[in-house]
């Protein structure tokens, strides 16, 4: 009769085997780090220099695992003003080597660095003088040869307790691809403004969005001057409906905000003519108009506040609620 593990024990079980996975996995990065740090360096520059000056795309291409680690490879290039594709390399023995132009560079990804369906694609390379760049964990491969820049990964062991499954390979082969992206973007001196205009949709793109297209300005803005009494800013604070109020000097510059927190603390009966200066608070948060909204939200859920006052040469000239943020699907 077979017996049934409890519940309990088949998941300390998957727990157990995920925590070993994962340490195999960060073993790996870890052996990649001390490579770039030992002479993989060098060669990782030199790609990076390479496809810096390209005038063409960067062409990315591997088979099975390696294949798919080369289409995410190629998202994240694109993605961050590196232009590039992925050509299947058994499609390109069938016309794709069309898409190969001798401007671009070749990133080719085989850990045993003899697979077969690259052959075309590398032999084209060599024909055409396009510069190639291997990723293998073998530089006396084929492919180690043919390539203008190896770049060699360490072995590591495989996190499958077989030995075959690429896994850790993988993570290495993502890992030195990222690394090669995000020194593109450096070197590029790829902004955010930049990243903006490639990633428009969703919450990433709403939190890439400027303060300046949802703040709330001119007669929408609650202000009142530093001379005025609490039952004005009162007033101020239920006409324009943000719970708050910003403070000016006579000269126009910010003075402080009075909060509806602000309200609670000091109610009592001559709050409405008490002046302004006596409660509010006088270093207020504050965002610049060209600040993105991914910032303004970073401040907000930091200080848990709900306005957030936009300066601009020490004058107010906008607000940021929260629900802006919400509406705008950044939060």
């Amino acid at each position: 009769m077979t017996r049934v593990q409890p519940k309990d024990q088949l998941l300390d079980q998957a727990v157990a085997s995920a925590l070993r996975t994962l340490s195999t996995e960060r073993d790996g990065l870890t052996i990649l780090m001390d490579a770039i740090g030992n002479g993989l360096g060098s060669v990782f520059t030199a790609a990076v220099e390479k496809i810096a000056s390209a005038p063409g795309r960067v062409i990315i291409t591997g088979m099975g695992k390696s294949g798919h680690v080369a289409r995410k490879m190629v998202a994240t290039f694109a993605s961050t003003g590196t232009p590039a594709h992925y050509v299947h390399p058994a499609e390109a023995s069938h016309g794709d080597l069309g898409m190969v132009q001798p401007d671009d560079v070749i990133i080719a990804l085989s850990w045993s660095g003899e697979t077969a369906e690259l052959a075309d694609i590398v032999g084209y390379a060599r024909r055409f003088r396009v510069p190639l760049i291997a990723l293998t964990s073998n530089a006396a491969s084929t492919l180690g040869h043919a390539a203008d820049f190896c770049l060699t990964l360490p072995k590591a062991q495989e996190a499958c307790p077989n030995g075959l499954a690429p896994t850790t390979s993988t993570t290495m082969q993502l890992a030195l691809g990222d690394a090669l992206a995000i020194a593109l973007l450096e070197k590029r001196g790829f902004t955010a403004e930049h990243f903006r205009v490639f990633h428009p949709g969703g919450k990433l793109g709403a939190r890439l969005k400027l303060v300046r297209d949802v703040m709330h300005k001119n007669e929408r803005l609650p202000i009142i001057g530093i001379n005025a009494q609490m039952n004005e800013a009162i007033e101020e604070i239920g006409k324009k409906g943000f719970g708050s109020v910003i403070v000016v000097k006579e000269d126009g510059t910010l003075a402080g905000i009075v909060t509806d927190g602000d309200l609670r603390r000091n109610l009592k009966p001559d709050l409405g003519t008490l002046p302004v200066s006596a409660i509010m608070t006088r270093t207020p948060r504050t965002i610049a108009p060209d600040d993105l909204l991914a910032t303004a939200l970073e401040i907000q859920e930091t200080s848990k506040i709900t306005a957030l006052i936009v300066v601009e040469n020490q004058r107010p000239v906008g607000l940021v609620h929260y629900l802006d943020l919400l509406r705008a699907g950044a939060a």
